[in-house]
């Protein structure tokens, strides 16, 4: 059964050598997992879509949750799907400091990434049209 689960947590460490430290390892060991998704990182925020089997989606999560890396971490969105959206990504990744910012108002009071203060399904809109606007880099 393929879930899609969504999730926002605030970086511990904010440098880009730690950011890439998390994405390097997403790009080593999700596609082994079957897990594929979208990370985008902004204001010491990531925002994250995570596909694939439920066991292993929430298995990353649990472990996730724990990741000294990451603090408030909170989960968004959860459900069940019949398809991927981000199949073709093993972890793509977003660039907030380089979007227009029109794209970020459109779904929030202000053109900064805060999950915290939309629901999930704002949150995965956001990423969706990232996507659909080729605003994200690291296509497998």
């Amino acid at each position: 059964m393929l879930v899609r689960l969504l999730y926002a947590s605030r970086a511990a460490d904010q440098t880009p050598a730690a950011t890439e430290a998390i994405l390097a390892q997403s790009r080593s060991h999700n596609p082994a997992c079957g897990i594929t998704g979208i990370l985008c990182y902004g204001g010491g925020i990531f925002l994250q879509a995570l596909e694939g089997g439920r066991t292993q989606v929430s298995e990353l999560y649990g472990h996730i949750q724990k990741d000294i890396r990451h603090k408030d971490v909170i989960l968004l969105h959860y459900e069940e799907i019949s398809e991927r959206r981000f199949g073709s990504w093993t972890m793509g990744q977003v660039n907030i400091a380089k979007l227009n910012t029109s794209i970020l108002l459109k779904y929030s009071e202000t053109p900064e990434l805060d999950p915290y203060s939309v629901s999930g399904k704002v949150s995965l809109a956001l990423l969706e049209e990232l996507m659909a606007t080729a605003s994200i880099m690291g296509r497998t």
